[in-house]
């Protein structure tokens, strides 16, 4: 009897890890699907026949554009949203792995299995909502294939190498395994992503015919998500939020422009005598680390050597650029004026279109959409940073949030106006835009009681 009781009082105590489903939604909060499609630039539905996304202005939210993390690449930016930290706190700052040190440097999609590399302390959303008995999901989207402090997400499926980005009939596919997911296995969160229109982008460009075919498949898609989501049965209990990780710019090459001077390290410094590692090569963002006692000799010579090149020393970049605080950012950064990509030793002619650049040039920005039953329609919400759309998400699940540099203040007046007496038990951020972490509430609550209870009736037995 007593070993019965003592056995039921440590399962009880235990759940508070990881809470149990209570067969519904928590609070009656409804579920939610993050979508992103890689560098999908702010303006590119306004060239294109758009009829899908001109419907979600009239059925959802519209901002006009939001703005990404200063690095406008697509690990780091697509962290921040999942994360709600700013790059220095999260520490993904590169899409690749890398080490300074013994110069190793692993490509964009090996990184998606390797935990070392996203799980710094920040926690992605999926994790908290985990611990606070949701199930989630992620869907190809950076950061979902790994583990944090040991935890893995509920369901993860990261890209295999050589998966075509302009497939629309998987793409479709995807979206009906996504459905399932939330109408036959209860799922509470999923994070899709989609290659395009990045691939495009880089490839021909986004002023090109090509890439405005793309965006007329991504229309097609949507519309085909939305017929899905009435298939099953989730409109009104489904929110969507769509957006993107960065926008792209039409790279400026002096083989098409003759004036257009392009920005070649190695006119300037001895990378073999100066530097001892470099991660340039790759858009408008690049950083250094110099050989011992060569920092200023790098700085010195590279300040002044091209006019669309600005080079800061690490203790001198800007506090509002949010990523010099983390160890892994180099010595010297590098950062190109837009469309003037940073070249190592030599001009590499690949990528026609790129990102990387400044993240207050217009040409980085990205979309935001969001429809389902928690937000207004036909609402047009001022521009705000990406890293405010976290604490959004968390409101609209009932999550309470981890420490983030968001806030609920740039997003909150999209939500219906009955929202809060719809959901009485939603989290609540602190004034300071940084929220406070909770436990797991009132089922640790519940959990603590039970086992006190139990402490009781076994000391009454004894």
């Amino acid at each position: 009897m007593k070993l019965g009781l003592i056995l039921v009082a440590c399962i009880l105590y235990g759940a508070e890890c990881r809470p149990f489903s209570e067969g519904g939604r928590k609070g009656g909060f409804n579920k939610l699907l993050l979508i992103s499609f890689d560098g999908f630039r702010w303006d590119y539905d306004q060239d294109v026949e758009t009829p899908n996304f001109d419907q979600l202005v009239k059925e959802g939210v519209k901002a006009k554009y939001i703005t990404p993390p200063m690095i406008t690449m697509t690990s780091p930016s697509h962290f921040t949203t999942i994360t709600g930290r700013w790059i220095e706190d999260h520490g993904v700052v590169h899409n690749m792995l890398f080490n300074s040190t013994t110069l190793l440097k692993i490509t964009h999609k090996a990184t998606m299995k390797r935990s070392e590399w996203w799980d710094n302390g920040a926690l992605p959303l999926w994790i908290t909502a985990q611990n606070q008995g949701l199930k989630t999901a992620s869907f190809y989207y950076p950061g979902g294939g790994v583990n944090y402090s040991g935890q893995a997400v509920d369901r993860a499926l990261v890209e295999s190498y050589g998966m075509p980005d302009d497939n629309e009939t998987e793409w479709q596919e995807n979206i009906d395994t996504v459905m399932r997911w939330y109408t036959q296995e209860d799922f509470d969160f999923v994070t899709l992503y989609f290659g395009e229109p990045d691939s495009v982008g880089h490839s021909k460009g986004p002023d090109t015919q090509e890439r405005k075919d793309i965006i007329k498949m991504i229309d097609r898609t949507l519309g085909y998500l939305k017929r899905a989501i009435a298939k099953h049965g989730l409109t009104d209990n489904l929110n969507v939020i769509i957006t993107s990780d960065h926008g792209m710019t039409t790279i400026k090459k002096e083989k098409h422009d003759p004036t257009v001077k392009e920005i070649i390290l190695n006119k300037y410094i001895n990378f073999l005598q100066l530097v001892h590692f470099e991660l340039v090569d790759y858009g408008g963002f690049g950083m250094l680390r110099p050989r011992n006692g060569k920092k200023q000799d790098i700085y010195n010579k590279l300040k002044n050597a091209h006019p669309n090149l600005t080079v800061y020393m690490k203790e001198d970049v800007p506090e509002n650029f949010h990523f010099a605080k983390n160890s892994r950012i180099q010595d010297i950064i590098l950062v190109g004026d837009l469309g003037y990509n940073l070249n190592s030793r030599a001009i590499i002619y690949v990528n026609k279109g790129d990102h990387g650049f400044h993240n207050q040039e217009m040409d980085m920005k990205m979309i935001f959409r969001a429809f389902g039953p928690d937000f207004k329609k036909n609402y047009l919400a001022s521009p705000f940073d990406s890293v405010n759309i976290y604490a959004l998400m968390c409101k609209l699940m009932g999550v309470n949030p981890a420490p983030n540099n968001g806030s609920l203040t740039y997003t909150e007046d999209m939500l219906v106006d009955d929202f809060d007496n719809l959901h009485p038990t939603s989290p609540t951020p602190t004034e300071t835009g940084t929220t406070t972490p909770a436990g797991h509430g009132e089922r640790n609550q519940m959990s603590l009681a039970l086992l006190s209870v139990l402490i009781f009736t076994m000391s009454c037995l004894l």
